[in-house]
């Protein structure tokens, strides 16, 4: 199945699939950045979520990484590291499904500040803000988070560095 042609803005699908690039983004206190999201008519139907987003055009998952990582948050001048997770999974969000094929990249940061101001319409509906959390904190959250087991895979990065290939996550399917 050949892929729709795509205009300069729009996502890209491949296979029915959104080509997402996520950024697992890390401070010198090794505390991961998450933003918090929820339904844009329901914000008690809330979750966390690594910044990242679809790619757009002919733009590489790197270049998407780092642009949606700039435009969610403001942070820029970030070096990517590798892919450390992939993950399929299909969710319903503002009125429609959305099927996925994500891939996390590791990256590290001084800069601690969040300025969210290249947001799209919908994400100034659907984003609430931006945290960061500590290993901990993430293990003891009551909150849902994505992917949902987040923090287990972050205290194995933690303790033991980037995987030598990304581990593959089990589809969520929501």
């Amino acid at each position: 199945m050949s892929a729709e042609p795509v205009r300069a803005g729009q996502d890209t699908y491949e296979g029915g699939l959104r080509q997402v690039a996520r950024v697992v983004l890390l401070d010198p206190q090794d505390r991961i950045l998450l933003l918090h999201g929820h339904e844009p008519d329901d914000p008690a139907d809330d979750w966390w979520f690594t910044p990242g987003g679809g790619v757009e055009g002919e733009e590489t998952r790197e270049e998407a990484a780092l642009r949606e990582l700039a435009e969610e948050t403001g942070i820029t001048g970030v070096e990517l590291g590798p892919v450390l997770w992939r993950r399929m999974c299909s969710f319903p969000f503002a009125g429609r499904r959305w099927d996925q094929d994500e891939w996390y990249f590791l990256a590290r940061t001084d800069r601690t500040a969040i300025e969210a101001a290249g947001l799209t319409e919908l994400e100034r509906r659907s984003v609430a803000g931006a945290r960061w959390w500590t290993c901990p904190e993430l293990c003891r959250a009551h909150e849902t988070v994505y992917p949902t087991r987040l923090a287990g895979l972050l205290r194995t990065l933690l303790d033991e560095g980037p995987p030598a290939r990304p581990v593959i996550l089990d589809p969520e399917i929501v």
